[in-house]
């Protein structure tokens, strides 16, 4: 073969191009060298026309329009794939965006290419992904205010659902995956052997991470600030009437979110831990149990998975309080959370047997009389513990 080269230039492509022409206007022979060069140099040509002018992919919407003019189709015609007639004339108008469905049933059904279709890189996680969207709760998630402005159908709602998840967790680098299987690998959960909604689980900590993403602290989290000694002088602030929101203050002070968010149903969760995007430690607590008590105790478990646990990985802690006993984990979770609210020293069970013996208690350790209540009517198994007394509730102090 002649002088056949890599063509690297625009004088190599147009000499290229001459010489293709005119091993063109020959009579050649099939496997004759002249032909081989010809087949090589096409080669080469079309390398460097793909790698140097490039074709862009039509926009979809022209997509549309092209696949119509050639199957000879009508407005009405596109209803079954896009949902409506207003609907066809707002997108092929390019006032609508195209939705997961009609993106699925175009190319479904006018086999259009979802590489044209999809432009956005949520449609394409969602489309591309082996989530189970009709598995999330959806209803529960809009009426807690996960879907705030939407205000569409319900079948609409789920094509929402789908985009609104995959969009946020696209823009979150943690390495919080669109994967099923992280809905069983990437966590740490403490639980009763309950069925627990794993979607509703992910739904919740999704909504947990958003919460987080939209506040930014000035003071940057520093690693192995939340110690035993750190965590003593928070629980000195339940002693104020407004020690939850006192606490909150304390934490965000540190570069660490306290996010208040309710269970989703079949979830079971007191509280969680984990780490923010920018790498500030989140402690998420639902307030399922609407009690003071409750509201520190679960508080200071998490600071502890913080102290113990959270600065060694990025994992999720996800606890629910109401089980017992739990892994060796969870048990140094729960010892440092009662060290911290009160000193083993200054536990005396058998002394703690009415009102004013909680009082005097809680005035020595420092703390919220509930705490020490809440304590008494949890090792005694007796909730009835000193009647309608330290049974302060907490939810008032985070409006929703």
């Amino acid at each position: 073969m002649k002088n056949i080269k890599i063509i690297k230039s625009k004088q190599d492509h147009e000499q290229a191009l001459a010489r293709l022409v005119s091993l063109m206007a020959l009579d050649l022979e099939p496997n004759s060298p002249e032909s081989d060069e010809l087949e090589v140099l096409a080669l080469l040509i079309e390398k460097y026309e793909q790698e140097t002018f490039p074709i862009d992919p039509p926009e979809p919407i022209e997509a549309i329009k092209f696949r119509m003019e050639q199957q000879g189709l009508i407005k009405k015609d596109l209803i079954p794939y896009i949902g409506s007639a207003p609907k066809v004339t707002e997108v092929l108008n390019g006032t609508r965006n195209l939705s997961l469905n009609m993106i699925r049933k175009l190319h479904e059904g006018l086999g259009i290419s979802l590489d044209v279709l999809i432009k956005e890189p949520a449609h394409q996680q969602a489309i591309s992904s082996d989530v189970n969207w009709e598995a999330f709760p959806i209803t529960d998630m809009r009426s807690r205010g996960y879907f705030d402005g939407f205000s569409g159908s319900a079948r609409e709602l789920k094509e929402y659902c789908a985009e609104t998840l995959t969009s946020f967790i696209s823009s979150v680098p943690n390495g919080f995956k669109l994967a099923p299987a992280l809905l069983r690998t990437s966590a740490h959960l403490r639980t009763n052997d309950k069925e627990t909604d794993q979607y509703a689980l992910w739904a919740w900590q999704i909504r947990v991470l958003k919460k987080a993403q939209d506040v930014t602290f000035a003071t940057k989290y520093v690693k192995h600030t939340v110690d035993l000694a750190w965590m003593r002088k928070l629980a000195q602030l339940s002693w104020s009437e407004q020690g939850p929101v006192l606490a909150k203050e304390y934490l965000n002070k540190h570069g660490i979110h306290l996010i208040i968010e309710p269970h989703l149903p079949k979830t079971y969760l007191d509280g969680a831990v984990c780490l923010a995007h920018k790498g500030n430690p989140v402690v998420a607590l639902t307030l399922r149990h609407d009690r003071l008590d409750n509201f520190w105790f679960s508080l200071m478990h998490e600071l502890a998975h913080i102290a113990l646990h959270l600065d060694k990985t990025e994992q999720w802690f996800l606890d629910d309080l109401d089980a017992q006993g739990g892994d060796q984990v969870e048990q140094e979770a729960d010892a440092l959370a009662q060290e911290a609210l009160i000193p083993k020293e200054k536990w005396n069970a058998d002394s703690i047997k009415d009102a004013t013996s909680v009082r005097l208690a809680s005035s020595d350790i420092g703390i919220s009389p509930c705490i020490v209540a809440g304590r008494a009517r949890y090792e005694s198994g007796d909730h009835k513990l000193f009647g309608k007394l330290f049974r302060e509730k907490v939810k008032h102090n985070f409006p929703l």
